[in-house]
């Protein structure tokens, strides 16, 4: 039993990073607690998906958006303190912001305390919180709150000296309050872009048109009609996809393709009823695939999805991910040979002779998931890994049922057509080719979950360089191998193989230009093919990549529309932040390429929106979003607003292409250091 709950939690490992959805990454609740006649404090409990952080409070200036809290109503009760995090804080030199930061993983706590003068009291108020992931950020988001109640009254005496402290306190805090947002606003005028500085003074922005005019006009429909990405989530078809890929290469290993005949001839052979025969093949390729959908299913009801999503953002699950994608990688190239216990499998298959029917079908199909694990183990591992971070929690189940469609499609196809096994290919040394082909390419990725530990700790261990440079190691060998000039132990068990087929060396030759492709990269090449992959440009210490700077000549809506018109040219919306970490890694890594910059710069009209900008409204303005009601208070809050509503997205990066009357030209684009990709989409909109 002991080593059934090691086994389970080893497979719940691997699967845990189901992360929910990008449009709701963060969830607070808000309660009250009366601690003392004379004193209240509410506390704001969030929690964060995977991959998601949300910061502490007091950033330094010119860094990420702070947790803050702001009071809009505060009878018979006044602050006391200042907004205090409670929890694990994680605290890492970003090299974005050249700054140290602190922000909260999986869960985030933060707790204001208020000091009752006495009889009835109203406190309202909203706690504003930034929050990103390793691609894109939130924008400043509110939590509001209200609470109202009666506290026991005070002596008149006491209520008397308490008043003209609270005064002289009160005042202090406001002088200091005021210098620092004049300090603030002088700061923020001599970085931000003219444009955005002209607006500073809250009576030039006015509220009017909110979420009125065609320029408002919801268009998410029409946006949608262009396809394309509008998160950075996986589509479940492409999981699925890559799941029976990974299928059809599990048949080709020594572990799974010599008991596909020997299976078939069983059934076959233990009936002179041919249509009896091929519906036990068909039964036998349904149990593979309920054994392997059941798989992606039970882990998810045994541990739960939140415990799962919890393991998803811990950096040490990651060095997990590492060690065991390099432990699969050395048993594929035959260091050692990972099994499951043989009384596991003379268990099960002992069962299977003693019973008939379906049930001796079903476990003649848990005896090949069982007997062929020292293969499959390996590739399931790397899928589910990779499953992980699809952002769909149906993603493991959907994965697996592509691996088992694949896996169960050759004992039902032989079964219907028993003459194509006279023209399958025989076992042999080929078999291990594809083990260790499959062990290079699982060391390569392994590489990718250390780099986000080491992203998340600061060691700086793995920068950009390093990991290509290992990366160009790994498929330099991969193809010294598949031209036959690097033998394996295992490879030699039968004598020296000879040399290798001719489709062997063609692929050999990709990997070695493809090594060799990278190796620019050293020096700040973008090497766009993996850029999905390769830590961020931000980390690469040594870089001759030359920038062009691209900056929007218009930061708010209805000005640059109106411009747009004027000039006949389409509008290119940039909905970004200041705090935007992946805002600036596009901007420094695809707008400075020469011809994004000329594109973007004549023959568009560049507006960015920064839904973190500070600048107060003319006059609060309350909306509806979701039948949830909410108040915007800042430009930002104005821009966020427009995001959501109109175009139905809320992260950022967020780029939309739109003519001058607001109707979108192509999909959206959302991060990703792509120029070519860039490019491509910026001219379908001009050819729009």
């Amino acid at each position: 039993m002991e080593k059934t709950k090691r086994i389970f939690l080893t497979i719940a490992l691997l699967v845990a990073a189901f992360a929910i959805s990008a449009q709701n990454p963060v969830t607070f609740t808000v309660n009250k607690s009366e601690i003392s006649p004379e004193e209240l404090t509410v506390t704001f409990t969030g929690r964060i998906a995977p991959g998601w952080h949300v910061y502490s409070t007091a950033m330094p200036k010119g860094g990420p958006t702070s947790a803050t809290m702001n009071i809009e109503a505060c009878e018979g009760a006044e602050k006391s303190g200042e907004l205090q995090p409670q929890g694990k804080e994680v605290n890492t030199f970003d090299k974005i912001f050249d700054m140290n930061v602190r922000y909260f993983e999986n869960t985030a706590t933060f707790v204001q305390k208020f000091k009752l003068k006495g009889g009835d009291y109203n406190i309202k108020g909203y706690l504003e919180y930034g929050a990103c992931n390793d691609q894109m950020c939130m924008p400043p988001t509110p939590v509001e709150f209200a609470f109202s109640g009666k506290a026991p009254a005070k002596d008149a005496k006491d209520e008397k000296a308490e008043d003209k402290d609270t005064k002289q306190d009160g005042q202090k805090a406001e002088d200091e309050k005021n210098a620092e947002e004049e300090q603030a606003k002088a700061d923020t005028t001599a970085t931000l872009p003219a444009a955005l500085a002209a607006v500073n003074d809250s009576a030039a922005v006015s509220t009017d048109g909110i979420g009125k005019g065609s320029l408002w006009k919801p268009v998410i429909k029409e946006l949608e009609a262009f396809g394309g990405e509008t998160t950075t989530n996986k589509s479940l078809w492409w999981i699925f996809i890559m799941g029976f890929l990974g299928g059809l290469i599990a048949l080709f290993t020594p572990c799974v393709w010599p008991i596909i005949p020997m299976t078939v001839s069983f059934f076959l052979k233990r009936t002179k009823d041919r249509k009896k025969a091929i519906k036990d093949a068909i039964t036998y390729g349904i149990s593979i695939v309920v054994i392997y959908l059941t798989l992606g299913l039970l882990i998810t009801g045994i541990f739960g999805a939140n415990k799962l999503n919890d393991l998803a953002t811990n950096a040490v699950f990651n060095i997990f991910f590492f060690l065991l994608l390099v432990v699969f990688a050395l048993s594929f190239f035959g260091w050692f040979e990972i099994r499951l216990p043989s009384s596991w499998n003379n268990a099960v298959d002992n069962k299977a002779e003693n019973t008939s029917g379906l049930l001796s079908i079903f476990l003649m199909a848990f005896t090949l998931a069982l007997v062929s694990f020292s293969c499959t183990g390996p590739i399931i591992g790397f899928l589910l890994v990779d499953f992980a971070t699809s952002g769909s929690i149906t993603a493991p189940a959907v994965g697996m049922l592509g691996f088992a469609l694949a896996l169960a499609l050759p004992f039902t196809l032989f079964a219907l057509f028993p003459s194509w096994l006279k023209s399958a290919p025989k076992s042999g040394s080929w078999m291990n080719t594809i083990k260790v082909v499959l062990g290079f390419i699982e060391l390569a990725f392994s590489l990718k979950f250390l780099s986000v530990a080491d992203l998340a700790y600061g060691w700086g261990i793995l920068d950009r360089e390093v990991f290509l440079a290992l990366w160009i190691a790994i498929f330099g060998l991969l193809g010294l191998y598949l031209i036959g000039k690097l033998r394996f132990q295992s490879d030699m068990v039968n004598g020296d193989p000879g040399p290798m087929p001719v489709p062997c060396i063609m692929l050999g030759l990709c990997s070695i230009a493809f090594a060799i492709y990278m190796l620019p990269g050293l020096w700040g090449a973008p090497c766009k093919a993996v850029s999905a992959f390769a830590p961020p440009m931000s980390t690469q210490d040594f870089n001759l990549y030359e920038k062009n700077e691209v900056r929007a000549a218009y930061t708010d809506y209805e000005e640059g529309m109106a411009a747009a018109k004027a000039q006949g040219k389409p509008v290119l919306l940039d909905f970004t932040g200041f705090g935007c970490v992946n805002c600036r890694k596009m901007e420094a890594a695809v707008w400075t390429d020469p011809e994004v910059a000329k594109i973007l710069t004549k023959d568009y009209v560049l507006i960015s929106l920064f839904v973190d900008d500070k600048t107060p409204l003319k006059e609060n303005v309350e909306v509806e979003i979701n039948g949830q009601k909410r108040t915007l208070r800042t430009v930002g809050d104005k821009w966020s607003y427009l995001q959501q509503t109109k175009f139905g997205a809320l992260a950022q990066p967020f780029y939309v292409q739109v003519d001058s009357d607001g109707n979108p030209l192509n999909s959206a684009f959302v991060y990703k250091e792509d120029i070519p990709g860039y490019v491509k989409w910026l001219n379908k909109g001009l050819g729009k």
